[in-house]
């Protein structure tokens, strides 16, 4: 038996079998699972299985298993339980209402985390795409800033691969939109087309054309939640034998008229306040705010509601070319890796030295979160001083005003991606945040003793 297929077993086992599983899915690191009865789970005993890195509890299961592995352990689950992700067993309410009651924990909710939490939903399965796009992108600008020539057929190839996903963004996030919220995706696809179809500029509404994009992935997000929400309230009225075709249509002239009088108009203000106020921040704190922002990005991460950025990511890069939020919170792993060095070089723990050096090359990459929860978090000391180097870092970007023009990737892969030829400023700053996050920890983050309660 392979050992990912092993630790899909001794999952399942400790969580009440593949029939406690309501749905789940995955990101780079963790598969998520949504239990039916949470009080089922041996969260104790899950966090002691060979392969599992961490836990977090929240309204979904989150299992740390590492990059890679992640997806095979996805895999094995779907094959041993016949559970696809994001397929959802048993939406009966009362039922899940019962069991709710029964066992499942509804730790810190708040209504900015529910939303985050929502956000991360939509955009995590989007991350694959996100990558590999922002990579090609990020390189094709890399070579056109070397000399090549953007009229080269290969150069446009690369160029159609990188930006496809970006253009059409909008109709993937309002599929998922759709789907997280339990309606009919395709028409959360169609309000997320609405918000960016070129044909809204030849519209003139209130004494102006419209804009297409205008509101930009908030816009396409809260268009087609309402997709969902009028579908669920004409579904209520409309008689079955005509319910297929009256409640969509009904559903898509409704929130149609809406997303372009409403909708569009209101969230491009939100957008422009979001994007404005963080240029504000960043322009008026300078080093101090980027300090904070990497320095308490660690924390987000640790309860996984980092991915509820993506929008605002976005919104910058669509508005003014590029976000400069993202190189400075990069700097939160960057400080970990220097942590993790430290202690490498200081502990003689043969298990702890493993843990540092398997997790020290995706650390590198960009994802921490076998740092985090195999090495800093556990020990306690060194997550602080991870923190405190990731300051550092966040303060030398802020200053020095770099930014990317895509997302889905941090640490070195994010060199490509820096824009205005300021790759080897932001290596700089990976650097200073690796060098600072190891003094920290180095001289005040960790005694060997730590290692023994691990």
């Amino acid at each position: 038996m392979k050992k990912e297929e092993k630790l899909a077993r001794d999952i399942l086992d400790q969580i009440g079998g593949g029939e406690n599983i309501r749905s789940f899915t995955h990101c780079m690191t963790r598969v998520r699972l949504n239990l039916k009865n949470n009080g089922k789970a041996d969260v104790k005993t899950i966090k002691e299985i060979d392969g599992v890195i961490g836990v977090i509890e929240d309204d979904t299961l989150q299992i740390v298993v590492g990059p890679g592995t992640v997806n095979k352990v996805s895999d094995h689950i779907t094959r041993i339980t016949g559970v696809k992700m994001g397929e959802v067993i048993d939406e009966n309410e009362d039922n899940i209402a019962k069991l709710t009651k029964d066992g499942i924990k509804k730790k810190n909710n708040t209504p900015l985390k529910n939303v985050l939490r929502k956000i991360g939903s939509i955009f995590i399965p989007l991350i694959p795409g996100l990558v590999a796009s922002g990579i090609i992108n990020g390189s094709a600008g890399f070579l056109k800033n070397a000399g090549v020539a953007p009229d080269l057929v290969w150069m446009q190839i690369l160029t159609l691969l990188g930006g496809s996903i970006f253009g059409y963004l909008a109709l993937v996030v309002g599929w998922n939109t759709a789907k997280e919220f339990g309606g009919t995706p395709v028409l959360g696809a169609i309000a997320g087309i609405i918000t960016m179809h070129p044909g809204l500029a030849d519209i003139v509404l209130f004494g102006s054309n419209l804009v297409p994009g205008r509101g930009g992935l908030i816009g396409a997000m809260f268009a087609a939640w309402l997709m969902v929400v009028f579908e669920k309230q004409y579904r209520k009225i409309v008689p079955n034998v005509v319910d297929i075709i009256i409640t969509p249509l009904l559903t898509v002239l409704t929130v149609g008229l809406l997303t372009i009088v409403a909708v569009q108009p209101l969230a491009g203000l939100l957008s422009d306040g979001i994007t404005s106020g963080i240029h504000w921040v960043l322009s008026v704190g300078g080093g101090f705010a980027g300090a904070i922002l990497a320095g308490f990005f660690l924390p987000l991460v640790m309860v996984g509601l980092h991915h509820g950025l993506t929008p605002i990511h976005m919104e910058l890069i669509n508005s003014v070319g590029s976000t400069a939020l993202l190189p400075i919170l990069a700097m939160a792993g960057a400080g970990q890796v220097g942590a993790s060095i430290a202690i490498l070089v200081k502990t003689k723990n043969k298990r702890l030295r493993n843990l540092i050096k398997g997790g020290l090359p995706t650390g590198f990459l960009g994802i921490g979160e076998p740092l985090l929860y195999g090495v800093t978090l556990p020990l306690g000391k060194p997550f602080v001083t991870a923190c405190l180097g990731a300051a550092v870092g966040g303060a030398f970007q802020a200053i020095m005003k770099t930014a990317a023009g895509g997302i889905g990737v941090s640490g070195i892969p994010l060199i490509p991606l820096i824009v205005d030829n300021k790759y080897i400023v932001y290596f700089l700053g990976l650097l200073i945040t690796y060098a600072a996050g190891f003094l920290f920890t180095y001289l005040f983050g960790f005694k060997d003793e730590m290692a023994e309660n691990l």
